[in-house]
């Protein structure tokens, strides 16, 4: 491999791991209320024949 190649292959490989570590951070430190998280809508037992 040239030292052109090894360098570019470097600077991708460091790229995509500094975009993947920056979204990790930002999904995993967001500082939300309880209300936006998701929820589970009950379920009636005559609509689980349906499902």
């Amino acid at each position: 491999m040239t030292t052109a190649g090894l360098l570019f292959m470097l600077i991708s490989v460091g790229a995509v791991t500094s975009l993947l570590t920056w979204c990790l951070v930002k999904v995993l430190s967001a500082k939300k209320p309880p209300e936006h998280l998701a929820h589970v809508e009950p379920v009636e037992a005559k609509d689980l024949d349906r499902r």
